[in-house]
């Protein structure tokens, strides 16, 4: 019986790189396509990879996903039987200085991949959608809440990507699953995210930006959990018999203001921060929470992890790795 091979897209950031080990733990074969952008350090994402790299059920393609005929290539070489699209163009702030980008990489890029499962028979296809496509609705979030509300260039791009998939759906029988995934903590979590952010300036003793009043709030995930919400989806997708195209929220559903989000980091570290007061940033939503109703019902999604765990495992590869 051939193997069921994995291809994840992004497979080489903070959450594609945890996805892989744990793929490879429970027994796939697993292809990670990765083009090493220059959004952070590419020597981070090759280090995440390393582990990985010694598994012979393991193939790394470096490419672009916006390459039709890179992806033609891979996907006839290695025939997969999932596609778990990880990649993009992240964060509020760039999109808004740079939407060009991220329209080019987040549609057109999943638009080519989307094409490329349609033409090469792959009918099971997740998609990492983002909390951000809620903008500033009522908490908690729920799966059914309208998302036209977009405020930021990347939010409106990860809308147009759900949207998409839908289309494939429809068209070509695909079943789809886009996991909303609010804010993930963990080992490898991105330099430009506000745990790691404010981890390395408290630890070489420079001032933080607090931003607004800090009373706002997120719904901080452990990638670990993240990863067992990704496997809960994959796991599914291996068992329904019909198509589907669902949406799913992948919370922790315990909400942490900003000031809350710093004291644990001041515990975790021991040692105070120095702060500086700014404003609230145009395009960041106030406050997230997810209902996780459905990703527990459908997905035997649990998240097992608190925020101060997420953060001290955080502390403990950035303590090692930095």
């Amino acid at each position: 019986m051939k193997e069921t091979t994995v291809l994840v897209t992004g497979g080489a950031g903070f959450i594609g790189s945890h996805l892989c080990e744990r793929l490879l733990i429970d027994g796939f074969r697993v292809v990670n396509i990765d083009n090493f952008n220059d959004y952070y350090s590419p020597e981070s994402k090759r280090h995440n990879i390393l582990n990985a790299l010694k598994n012979p059920n393991y193939r790394l393609c470096e490419g672009d996903i916006r390459d039709k005929d890179f992806l033609d290539k891979t996907f006839s070489d290695d025939q997969p039987d999932i596609v778990v699209h990880l990649a993009a163009m992240a964060g509020v702030q760039p999109s808004l200085e740079n939407p060009k980008i991220y329209y080019d990489v987040n549609v057109m890029g999943s638009l080519q991949l989307l094409t490329c499962c349609a033409e090469h028979a792959v009918s099971k296809f997740v998609f990492a959608s983002s909390s951000s496509v809620y903008g500033n609705n009522q908490t908690p979030f729920k799966e059914s809440d309208n998302t036209d509300n977009s405020i930021s260039p990347y939010a409106s791009t990860k809308k147009a990507g759900e949207v998409l998939c839908h289309v494939f759906h429809s068209i070509n029988g695909m079943s789809v699953h886009c996991l909303r995934f609010f804010t993930v903590v963990g080992p490898r979590q991105r330099p430009d995210l506000a745990v790691h952010k404010f981890v390395k300036a408290i630890t070489n003793h420079e001032a933080i930006e607090l931003r607004g009043d800090a009373t706002s709030s997120r719904d901080y995930t452990s990638v670990y959990d993240t990863i067992d919400g990704i496997r809960g989806s994959i796991s599914r997708l291996q068992k329904i018999s019909e198509p589907e195209y669902n949406i799913y929220n992948l919370g922790n559903s315990y909400p942490v203001t900003l000031d809350d989000m710093l004291q644990t980091i001041e515990t975790v570290l021991d040692r105070k921060a120095q702060v500086k007061q700014v404003e609230f940033m145009q395009g960041d939503v106030f406050s997230t929470y997810a209902d996780i109703s459905l990703a527990k019902s459908e997905l035997g999604y649990s998240p097992m992890r608190s925020f101060q765990e997420a953060v001290e495992n955080f502390v403990e590869w950035f303590v090692e790795h930095d």
